[in-house]
């Protein structure tokens, strides 16, 4: 009887608590009403979320309203993460997110082409919840494990920066309550999160007070999709934008599967007006102090040139976001200032829909650091501080000018444009180039009035034209009409695949160079450098600064040749080629003629000669190991010598860098298929010579030269072995890297080492034959880390 009673007890309550309505459990809590009214229970530390729009897609976001503040790990303070397509389903007493997979689709009025896409691949169930209360249509759930949960993969970020294995803590995350609402179009949510973990990376204890213990704020929104009325644009290659790609199996059978659209705002022209119905409107943080704000306001700004240029009248304008709005909402486009401990990248991106590539929201994510980098090369070329009145404004407008380039730059990724890294070939033609400060030497004097270029450049207005012109008749017509007109004007798009690296074979697409001819550009800035070493002095910092920080000062003067030596590297091999679709006349491709590609090799092997590596004698002088207080960090020059300022180690990381661009192994192989094509020209064997013939020319330096030419040497033989050894690199290549070792070793078998020995050179010798023989038996391993490296110089 005792059994019966308790299970029809239990019986009674199971329905009484799944009977229980919404109204009668949340009486008593605070609600917020919007696209999802939930409820705070103050009592219980939970938000209670009410779903009654099943089967509805939504856009779910992840965010970041606190951030790590290291660049190399790159959790920023608002960052944007993945724009993902999701919809709540009720199954019995459980809702579940259900995250869509709209890289394979049917667009196809036939609900069973449709049905037979979606079954055949996999979608994605993102959390699951239990049904606490219901009332009428809507349920009650538990949302706030979900927003307790690593949802923007901060843990997989610490990991993957090799920072240590980290899991959230429950017991010391919370709901953050300041920025969780809920407005018409978009429910916001914020939670505190504490991750806990082990063995924290350097980066950690840089950053983080207690780094086994690190607190951010993750954000993450439900947001309305819009409506059907955007109209999806075309890609093309030589559009200058991002490609959205889906597959498309309701294709016809001769049409192609994959599908590219671009990403763009939505923008469309008042009737009878080319004013817009909406104009684009992007926010400047207000947390950014001035000057600066003004010149992140102004450069956003030129894009209304551009847009003008499109056919519109004030069509996107740049603000001061407003003291109460939220910088992760996404009806606000925005341009964040982001603290780091060092300087970093600054980031332009985009949350978008998926189905459409219709823009929603642009973020820009600003370093604040940046500014103060070109403030330091300035520093370090013009010395300003050679008295009491320094004059510093020459300094803090090229700052301020590449501020302004930078704020257009990043707002272009978020109006859909991709990097354009040909522009520096064609007058600046583009803000979506990274530039180099332009600094011109004009006798003794250096001239910083056109470091950097002004406004708009004419690719972009073409850019903006494709991708947001108002078509007068067949869109089709008017989209290829831009194109040709690209093609008229001589601008060209080579974006980040075929320019990034320095071993990519574009000869004339490159990151932070300059100049038309980029051999030219080379030897004035190389010429620019030599002045800027031989000028340098103590004026280069502050009086109160302490005289060892003249190390990171001199470092971006000293390798200021370096994106320009990449630049004339890529003639090397290299090929020029545009993106060209399958109608195009004419051939697909150039190499680059063998007499220019020998000049680049000249060029960069004048780069190994000691003469151009040294210090003068002055400036070592003036570099005292570091102050009290002070250390290296990864901005100083390296060095073996301990405190000591190291005048030769500094010059084996420049060798490194030229190195890396002359043995690159996929330069290599075009270059031995070249010269086996033309039957002329540079071959690799040729290059190899002329490396090895420099490496012996022992009786042209003494002193300070003789002890570079031979750290020099060192790397050269260095690098012959890792070409060798690599496994990825042709046969053909390994095996002329092998021969040259060969060659080397057996050059030194011939020299008389154990005679009358002044610079050093004989014990040099010895030990790299020594070198050869052991590698060549198999009794050496190298690896790239084996030679110094140099500062990081991007970004500048």
């Amino acid at each position: 009887m005792l059994k019966k009673i308790i299970l029809v007890t239990a019986l009674l309550v199971s329905i009484g608590t799944h009977a229980e309505t919404i109204s009668k459990l949340t009486a008593t809590m605070n609600k917020q009403q919007g696209l999802f009214d939930f409820y705070w229970d103050e009592t219980k530390g939970r938000v209670l979320l009410q779903v009654d729009q099943f089967d509805r897609e939504l856009l779910l976001l992840t965010g970041l309203a606190q951030g790590l503040g290291s660049n190399p790990v790159g959790l920023d303070r608002n960052q944007a993460g993945e724009s993902r397509v999701v919809k709540f389903e009720r199954v019995g007493n459980k809702v579940l997110i259900h995250q869509l997979n709209l890289a394979y689709r049917a667009q196809s009025e036939n609900p069973a082409e449709r049905r037979a896409v979606e079954e055949a691949f996999a979608t994605s169930v993102l959390w699951g919840f239990d049904v606490i209360a219901e009332e009428g249509r809507g349920v009650l759930i538990d949302f706030t494990p979900f927003l307790l949960s690593d949802q923007h993969g901060i843990a997989r970020s610490l990991k993957s920066a090799k920072q240590g294995s980290y899991s959230v803590d429950a017991s010391k995350s919370a709901i953050y309550l300041p920025r969780t609402k809920s407005f018409p179009e978009n429910t916001e949510f914020e939670a505190q999160l504490t991750f806990a973990g082990n063995e924290p990376g350097n980066y950690m204890k840089e950053v983080v007070p207690t780094p086994e213990l690190v607190t951010l704020r993750q954000h993450i929104s439900l947001v309305a999709l819009p409506d059907d009325d955007y109209q999806p644009r075309k890609f093309h290659s030589r559009s200058g934008y991002f490609p959205l790609k889906y597959r498309d199996y309701a294709t016809a059978i001769d049409q192609p599967l994959d599908q590219r659209l671009i990403f763009r705002h939505r923008l469309q022209k008042k009737p009878n007006s080319n004013e817009a119905v909406e104009p684009i409107v992007y926010y400047v943080d207000s947390g950014v102090p001035e000057p600066v704000r003004s010149a992140l306001i102004e450069g956003a700004s030129w894009w209304n040139q551009a847009f003008e240029a499109a056919g519109f009248e004030n069509a996107f304008q740049v603000k001061v976001l407003p003291e109460d709005a939220d910088p992760l909402d996404v009806r606000y486009n925005v341009i964040n200032w982001v603290h780091r401990s060092t300087r970093g990248w600054s980031y332009g991106y985009s949350i978008y829909d998926p189905r459409t590539g219709e823009i929603l929201k642009g973020n820009v994510t600003l370093g604040s650091l940046r500014v103060r980098q070109d403030f330091l090369i300035a520093q370090g070329l013009l010395q300003p501080y050679g008295n009491k009145d320094a004059d510093t404004e020459r300094l803090k407008a090229m700052a301020l000018a590449r501020i302004r380039q930078l704020s257009a730059h990043e707002v272009g990724h978020t109006l859909g444009l991709a990097h354009n890294f040909i522009a520096s070939t064609e007058d600046r033609a583009s803000v979506m180039d990274y530039p180099a400060p332009l600094v011109t030497l004009k006798g003794s004097d250096l001239k910083l009035g056109e470091a950097y270029a002004t406004g708009i450049g004419g690719w972009d207005k073409l850019a903006i034209r494709y991708g947001y012109g108002i078509a007068e008749g067949d869109e089709s017509d008017y989209l290829a009409s831009v194109i040709d007109e690209a093609q008229k004007q001589q601008l060209r798009f080579i974006s980040d695949p075929d320019s990034r690296v320095i071993n990519n074979a574009h000869a004339e697409s490159h990151l932070w160079d300059n100049g038309e001819d980029v051999l030219q550009e080379f030897q004035r800035m190389a010429e620019l450098r030599r002045h800027a070493l031989e000028n340098f002095t103590a004026a280069a910092n502050r009086p109160d600064a302490a005289r060892s920080s003249l190390d990171e000062t001199l470092v971006p003067v000293y390798y200021g040749h370096r994106y320009q030596a990449e630049a004339v590297g890529k003639l090397i091999g290299g090929l020029d080629y545009n993106y060209l679709y399958n109608d195009a006349k004419g051939e697909s491709y150039s190499m680059v003629p063998p007499d220019r590609q020998q000049q680049a090799i000249d060029a960069l092997a004048h780069t190994l000669n000691p003469e151009f590596l040294a210090m003068p004698e002055k400036v070592l002088q003036l570099l005292p190991p570091k102050s009290y207080g002070y250390r290296r960090t990864n901005e100083s020059f390296p060095a073996y010598t301990g405190v000591a300022f190291d005048g030769i180690a500094m010059a084996e990381a420049a060798a490194g860098h030229t190195f890396s661009i002359l043995l690159d192994p996929e330069r290599a192989a075009r270059l031995q298929q070249q010269q086996a094509r033309r039957g002329e020209g540079p071959g690799f064997n040729t290059l190899l010579a002329q490396l090895t013939e420099q490496a012996l020319a022992s009786n042209k330096y003494e002193g300070l030269e003789a002890a570079i030419h031979q750290r020099v040497n060192h790397v050269y033989i260095h690098q012959l072995m890792l070409l060798a050894g690599n496994k990825k690199a042709p046969e053909s290549a390994r095996a002329r890297a092998s021969f040259e070792l060969a060659r080397f070793q057996h050059a030194i078998g011939e020299m008389k080492l154990f005679g009358e020995d002044a610079h050093g050179y004989n014990a040099h010798y010895f030990y790299e034959a020594n070198r050869i023989a052991a590698y060549m038996a198999g009794d050496l391993k190298v690896e790239p880390g084996d030679i110094k490296g140099m500062p990081p110089g991007s970004p500048i």
